[in-house]
């Protein structure tokens, strides 16, 4: 198993030698796993003077994964936009073609009351947002700023889909559910914008293969209001690019803390990258306080998802759990009363629990 590993910036460093420890117990163990880290986003600029550096795409091109942390900062924000942390990442995901994300938001039981909703609202809230990465409005052309025929700044972004690019997520989605419950709910604009219609249009007839999962629909705006309404309806969300991302971040505070969440980002072939939903959370870096189970679950989702090694990822989510009911918390998920832990020591607890 070759693993690219991307610390990046911020708490990305610190939250990454957390995984690398459960990788090396799993070394000792007789695993066979090579890894090898890389620059990427503000710390690649600093030295290569170019967010996502040649040697560091070949890199994550040959791995059989990705492991990344976290990008930007505060000093990156006036940088040509191409020379912009994000931007590293988003010709990564190009690169590597990866087009369906996955977004699991869960609640734990010992966690069901660190929620800013009312426990019985959460608890046991077991959601899976399938994302749409390549397309949308983030890569869309024509776009930019230029002055129009009336000499005023004009700010241009273009939302653009074609129906293989929502055939293959769509099937990413109805597998998942397969996987899980059984319900999909697809989210577009389509009253408003053609894109999504084309969007409604083609998930309809994707679901003709898919006899076994119940498909629904449901406008972005409506979906946001559900997921603080009543989320435990949904099982598996399936939508763009745009709308995923603004969804697919509020579902994460369900869960008490957006240190909490992973994600993959997987192509045909399921080669992924996989990270934290959260940033690089500048104002806490260096001070050994971030959380780092987003970053150990993600490496979960690695082997699960790329690696095949389902055994592993078991063992890793398990531990994980272990250690929440166990009653260890980081400063982001602590109670009145309680003390937190490092970063350091929760990816210690998360070891010895582990082993």
């Amino acid at each position: 198993m070759k693993i690219a590993l991307l610390p990046g910036d911020g708490i990305g460093p610190e939250i990454m030698a957390e995984a690398e420890k459960i990788i090396d117990f799993f070394v000792r163990e007789g695993e066979h796993i090579e890894t090898e880290t890389a620059l990427v986003g503000g710390a690649a600029v600093d030295q290569f003077d170019d967010p996502l550096p040649d040697t560091t795409l070949q890199l994550c091109l040959a791995a059989d994964a990705v492991l990344f942390g976290s990008i930007g900062g505060p000093q990156y924000d006036t940088l040509p936009r191409p020379k912009r942390p994000e931007r590293g990442l988003l010709r990564l995901r190009k690169a590597m073609d990866l087009f369906a994300n996955l977004r699991p938001a869960r609640v734990y039981e010992a966690l069901a009351d660190s929620s800013t909703l009312k426990k019985e609202v959460v608890a046991g809230l077991d959601i899976m947002i399938v994302r749409e990465l390549t397309g949308d409005i983030y890569f869309g052309e024509p776009r930019g700023i230029h002055i129009n025929d009336q000499g005023l700044r004009c700010g241009v972004n273009t939302m653009t889909y074609d129906e293989n690019e929502i055939k293959r997520v769509a099937h990413w989605g109805f597998q998942a559910a397969q996987k899980r419950h059984g319900s999909l709910c697809s989210v577009d604009k389509m009253n408003v914008l053609e894109t999504t219609q084309l969007w409604r249009d083609v998930v309809i007839e994707v679901s003709r293969d898919y006899p076994d999962v119940k498909l629904t629909h449901m406008l972005v705006d409506n979906a946001a209001m559900q997921l603080i309404r009543n989320p435990q309806q949904f099982d598996v969300i399936v939508t763009g690019n745009l709308f995923g991302d603004i969804l697919s971040d509020e579902a994460s505070m369900l869960t008490g803390s957006i240190g909490l969440l992973p994600s993959a980002s997987l192509n045909q072939s399921g080669q992924g990258l996989f990270e934290p939903i959260h940033g690089s959370a500048p104002d806490i870096a260096g001070r050994g306080i971030a959380n780092p189970l987003a970053q150990i679950l993600s490496l979960a989702m690695m082997f699960r998802y790329s690696l095949k090694r389902i055994d592993l990822a078991d063992r890793i989510e398990s531990a994980v759990e272990k250690v929440i009911n166990q009653g260890i918390r980081t400063q982001d998920i602590v109670r009145p009363g309680e003390s937190a832990v490092s970063t350091s020591a929760m990816g210690d607890a998360v070891l010895s629990a582990l082993a």
